[in-house]
């Protein structure tokens, strides 16, 4: 901007303006008529548009012609493309087949919704393009009996449907404010942690020197890795496990196979003698009578004699890459607190960034272990075990009962199990292990509903002796109301019905109000809030708030299903994994196994006879017929196309309303629904 430049004072004063205004005209067609009235007249701003000719402005409308054409265009080919996935998907997909029934009874519910809410939109265009919703009819002014019906439902929506429909509303309201504020205390618990620099430390670190001294600071520790048909991850997880930097007489490592295919046994067999060969104390362990799931095959493990001489157990499921360092960051947070049951580290994922589904996820979880776990591990002491990645004391878990096959979230049952013991957890932020997210919606859904029918089936079986033990009475209360019903069964239940069911209805019923701020500045606010700890994804904020949404009816029929104790809450469907690894790793863990190839440690009484088996492996590998490729195909989802449908339609009856925030959350909605249900997220198969 030039610099404002006011001579008209001091020309005044020395001078008057003197003579008639000059006239410049110039015959050059490309130069328009300048009028000077002043000798300050140069100096006043002038308009942008004047001075333009003709030509001019006729290229600076064929410019933005340009441009909005572009955009149209632009607009077109994404409709385009996504009409022609959502045609072929049609053609070729699978539509999911309902095992349980109450995914059915789900389903025929919201097809009732749906159908209703068609012919409401018709009865309602029907009305707005006569004129009836203009005025109130009198009995006098009523024009046949279509007329009659639409004022008979008006009386009808107002005096019975709308009271329901708006209690209701508040009810969930008042459920989304609780679980909001809850979420506020997290991370305003966890921006203190940060500001304080809080952080687990144990006093003096593990040296190798110590292996010599008369009292050795190096416990023993059992390493379990429980798998099943994991043909993809079992390579890379052994591998990861056997490289640990612990005392090789102190290390136990439990390979847990519970596989039904011989052929990935075989395989399995033949990785766990290629490491014992190099001197790791490595056991394969096949069960013959396979029940309990993962829990059956932990407690079939800590059943062996040789357990009782080995203080800590460290669990890893089949797609985690610790780091070697693992057990010297977490093992010696155990010494001089007897009250420690369990150290807990972090997941860190190889595949964030392999498609939306995964990058959504990434959000989930970063919260879930910066914000949750870490809050409730420094103020609490007591967190969810995750499963692996864990080191617990072999005493705590013997005197909490050991491993129940009851649920299918062995984890958490043991974690609240030890917590009413009195045992006491860490969470490790800084200590991260390397695994793989689901890359496909069918794997991502299959896992979620596990996660959420668990809890709700464990809540019942817990809560009598929740109610009955010692604790404190304010540990009790965070047990079962925040730990169970808040964070397990009020969030899936107020976001499924406030978001997915009572939203569209009022847009049939608009004497039942749902403010805006419910459904947009309380949720984007709450979608900001999440995704700080994981900065870097913070483009993808609206796509995660419409994602979460459409999981809810997922995350909603599993909570029915365990807290009713339906068919599908003791169910277990091995979670599929592509057997990713980062590059950094890869490298590292080539150098490493070229060393040990260089330097092969053999050890005497094993080298003969481990040798002739991984020889009789090998060719049995080479011999066994490879199983034909089996072509998949991306599914349909019934449920999720029926809420896109229904929302879409409601969608346009809020154009009736002219309701804008409304009508563009039910449009966006609508289309993530229906994108997830035609299963266009995540992994593309053929």
């Amino acid at each position: 901007m030039a610099p404002s430049l006011n001579f008209s004072r001091w020309w005044g004063k020395e001078r008057t303006s003197k003579g008639n205004p000059v006239v410049v005209t110039m015959e050059n067609p490309n130069y328009s008529v300048l009028e000077i009235n002043g000798p300050d007249e140069v100096f006043r701003p002038v308009d942008k548009d004047r001075g333009k000719n003709a030509r001019q402005f006729t290229w600076a409308l064929l410019l933005k012609a340009h441009k909005a054409v572009g955009f149209v265009s632009w607009i077109g080919n994404i409709v385009w493309s996504l009409l022609g996935s959502i045609k072929k998907r049609l053609i070729f997909g699978t539509v999911e087949t309902e095992k349980s029934g109450k995914g059915r009874i789900l389903y025929r519910v919201i097809m009732v919704f749906l159908m209703m809410a068609l012919a409401f939109l018709a009865f309602e265009l029907m009305a707005h393009f006569k004129g009836w919703h203009l005025h109130i009819p009198q009995s006098l002014e009523i024009r046949g009996w279509l007329h009659s019906i639409y004022f008979s439902w008006l009386e009808f929506r107002a005096g019975y449907i709308a009271p329901a429909i708006q209690g209701l509303t508040n009810f969930c309201v008042a459920l989304f404010l609780i679980q909001s504020a809850d979420r506020m205390l997290l991370c305003l618990g966890c921006f203190w942690i940060k500001f304080k620099k809080i952080k687990p430390k144990f006093e003096v670190p593990l040296k190798l020197d110590d292996l010599e001294a008369p009292g050795c600071n190096y416990p023993k520790v059992l390493v379990q890795i429980p798998m099943c048909n994991e043909r993809e991850v079992y390579e890379q997880s052994i591998s990861a496990v056997c490289q640990l930097d612990w005392p090789k007489e102190r290390l136990l490592i439990q390979v847990l196979d519970d596989s039904d295919d011989e052929s990935i046994q075989w395989l399995i067999k033949g990785e766990v003698a290629k490491w014992n060969q190099r001197g790791v104390n490595i056991i394969y362990r096949h069960r013959l009578v396979r029940t309990g799931y993962k829990a059956g095959n932990l407690k079939s493990a800590m059943n062996c004699d040789y357990v009782k001489d080995y203080e800590f157990v460290a669990i890893f499921d089949a797609d985690f890459q610790p780091n070697p360092d693992y057990l010297k960051l977490t093992v010696p947070h155990f010494k001089d607190n007897p009250e420690l049951g369990l150290v807990q580290a972090r997941w860190s994922f190889v595949n964030t960034d392999e498609n939306l589904l995964t990058r959504l996820q990434n959000i989930n979880l970063c919260f879930h272990f910066e914000v949750e776990q870490q809050v409730n591990g420094v103020f609490l002491n007591f967190f969810g075990f995750n499963g692996t990645a864990g080191v617990w004391r072999i005493k705590a878990l013997e005197e909490s009962g050991g491993w129940l096959e009851r649920t299918t979230v062995e984890d958490m049952d043991i974690a609240v199990r030890a917590h009413l013991c009195g045992w006491k957890f860490i969470f490790l932020n800084d200590v991260k292990v390397l695994c793989e997210l689901p890359e496909s919606y069918e794997a991502y859904k299959k896992q979620q509903h596990r996660w959420h029918s668990g809890p709700m089936h464990l809540f019942r079986l817990c809560l009598p002796a929740i109610i009955s033990s010692k604790m404190k009475f304010w540990k009790k209360a965070n047990l079962i109301l925040l730990f169970f019903l808040l964070r397990k069964l009020i969030l899936p239940f107020y976001s499924f019905t406030l978001f997915c069911i009572i939203l569209p209805l009022t847009m049939f019923v608009p004497e039942a109000e749902l403010s805006m701020w419910v459904i947009c500045y309380v949720p984007v606010f709450m979608s900001f809030m999440n995704i700080l700890p994981s900065l870097r994804s913070f483009p993808f904020i609206v796509p995660y708030l419409l994602f979460e949404n459409t999981m809810s009816v997922t995350k909603f029929n599993a909570m029915v299903s365990g807290l009713f104790k339906l068919g599908s809450s003791y169910e277990w469907v091995v979670t599929k994994k592509a057997g990713r690894s980062s590059e950094p790793d890869l490298l590292e863990l080539e150098e490493r196994e070229t060393k040990a190839m260089i330097h092969p440690q053999l050890y005497r009484g094993t080298s003969d006879s481990g040798l002739s088996e991984l020889n009789k492996l090998k060719e049995h590998q080479e011999a066994a017929p490879k199983p034909p490729p089996v072509k998949k195909l991306n599914k349909i989802y019934k449920k999720e196309l029926a809420l896109a449908f229904l929302l879409l339609t409601a969608a346009l009856r809020s154009l009736l309303s002219a309701q804008g925030v409304h009508f563009y959350f039910l449009l966006f909605q609508g289309v993530s629904f229906l994108l997830v249900g035609l299963d266009l997220i995540g992994e593309q198969m053929s």
